[in-house]
């Protein structure tokens, strides 16, 4: 990769090569035929990662705007949903309910843990709730949603699952024509970005739609939105020819190329590497004291949300670490100087992920605290999978 640094942070995550060249390609009509197959191209892949009987978006935007297509398309004002929160990014899609004059209901776990199954079983039965909303990874805990566990419980009640995939999708799996314990019970939405375990610059917004929320939208008299209203957009997925809204032009020829890397690989060998990968960092990082925010059972496979040891000064350390090149994030909300956050998807390589533990213990030590950074890469290496 030209890359000059390791950006291991939650996203946006590192950039190879094939799709540096494919943004750097010439800039043409959004309605040039050479463009638009492959626009088409690219909505056709994301069809196939998704797997869905529907509609997939491939648009300009952030995550943050999928979060908005999703909900205004499927949930009238006066409607409710429930937000299943895990983090501080489950917490946003509160805010863009009652933006829109839904009532919005929230079940917050601990950070660090799942929310109780029976919790949301138990508040499926007490409303008429239109949708639920689960972040699949949380990025600011690093906590994993069990999908096995929600999408049944949820379904059982009659809503609509939207799923947050922003920090998940083409890593962990997001399947929608996976039935959960019977045919019915599938996941309605999912929503992510590019800059994520895709791999691609930020500024593309993915949504996918199954065909039950497809006629959850066809049931609403009139969606409070223009660019993020889908029957504007549904026709440009299905005829890139046509107009709506100017498209990334070169992020969509990036999109495409981050896309075939994703296909190339196999769905099954990227869920693999992507779950060896988060427990060898993690284990890892155990060895010098540092202990992740999420117990393995409920981590995410996609980023850690790691503690510190007493004592350790934030800024100074993601400074020293930025000064070797390794870049990180700081932890959100109370963990705050409290926790620093790694990623571990996408393009990212057991070679960089390696050699990020090994300048994380030379820090420690240049900082004052003991670091095994031999037991550490050993442990490192137990556990994670090579990219093939």
């Amino acid at each position: 990769m030209r890359n000059k640094e390791m950006l291991l942070i939650p996203g946006p995550t590192p950039v190879v090569d094939s799709i540096y060249d494919a943004l750097a390609e010439e800039t043409r009509s959004h309605t040039d035929p050479r463009f638009t197959a492959i626009y088409r191209s690219a909505i056709e892949k994301t069809r196939e990662m998704f797997k869905t009987d529907g509609e997939v978006l491939v648009i300009a935007g952030s995550g943050t705007i999928a979060m908005e297509m999703a909900i205004v398309n499927t949930v009238e004002a006066g409607e409710k949903i429930l937000v299943i929160s895990q983090g501080f990014f489950g917490d946003r899609f509160i805010k863009i309910g009652e933006a829109f004059g839904i009532e919005v209901e929230v079940i917050q776990a601990e950070w660090g843990k799942q929310v109780n199954p029976n919790d949301v079983e138990e508040k499926l039965k007490a409303g008429n709730f239109k949708a639920v909303t689960i972040t699949h990874a949380d990025t600011s805990t690093g906590v994993a949603a069990n999908l096995d566990v929600l999408v049944p419980i949820i379904k059982k009640h009659g809503a609509l699952v939207i799923l947050d995939g922003v920090c998940a999708t083409a890593a962990m799996e997001e399947d929608m024509s996976k039935s959960y314990g019977n045919e019915d019970a599938k996941i309605d939405v999912i929503l992510t970005g590019s800059q994520k375990a895709i791999g691609v610059p930020p500024g593309v917004a993915i949504v996918a739609f199954n065909k039950t929320a497809l006629a959850a939208r066809e049931q609403i008299k009139r969606v409070p939105a223009y660019y993020c209203d889908i029957n504007n957009w549904i026709p440009i997925m299905n005829d890139p020819s046509k107009y709506f809204a100017t498209p990334p032009v070169n992020l969509i020829y990036a999109y495409d190329e981050g896309m075939k890397l994703v296909l190339a690989e196999g769905m099954e060998n990227r869920f693999k590497r992507h779950k060896a990968f988060g427990k060898a960092v993690r284990s890892a990082l155990a060895v010098y004291g540092m202990k992740a925010l999420a117990e393995e059972e409920v981590a995410a496979d996609t980023l850690s949300c790691i503690l510190y040891p007493e004592g350790m000064d934030d800024a100074s350390f993601r400074a020293a670490l930025a000064e070797k090149g390794l870049i990180v994030a700081g932890a959100l909300a109370h963990l705050a100087g409290k926790a620093f956050r790694i990623g571990h998807m996408g393009n990212t390589t057991d070679q960089m992920l390696e050699k990020a533990i090994v300048l994380i213990g030379e820090t420690l030590k240049e900082q004052g605290f003991a670091a095994d950074t031999d037991k550490a890469v050993e442990r490192f290496r137990e556990f994670a999978l090579p990219v093939v």
